[in-house]
C-alpha cells in the first residue's frame, strides 16, 4: 500500500531528520521525500500491507510540520 501526503518540509536536513525519525518507528516502510514537488510530497509505501497514516502524520506534527494526506485521485500520478 502507498500513501502520498504533502507536507511543509522544505529543506534536505529537516527531510533527513524525519526519515530517520519515520524509519526507526516503521524500518518495513519505503520512504522518500520529492522536495522539488511544489506539495513537497513525502511517499510512504508499505510492501506488506497499510500504511498506518495516523502514526505518520502525528510522528510529523509532533516535531512541528504540516502534513496532510493527498487527496486519492492523485496519489496515483
Amino acid at each position: 500500500m502507498v500513501e502520498v501526503f504533502k507536507t511543509n518540509i522544505t529543506k534536505q536536513k529537516q527531510s533527513k531528520q524525519i526519515l530517520e525519525k519515520l524509519n526507526e518507528t516503521f524500518p518495513k516502510y519505503k520512504i522518500n521525500f520529492d522536495l522539488e514537488d511544489c506539495d513537497n510530497i513525502l511517499r510512504v509505501e508499505n510492501p506488506i500491507g497499510d500504511v498506518h497514516n495516523d502514526h505518520v502524520i502525528q510522528l510529523i506534527s509532533d516535531v512541528g510540520f504540516y502534513i496532510e494526506p493527498l487527496a486519492e485521485e492523485f496519489a496515483d500520478e
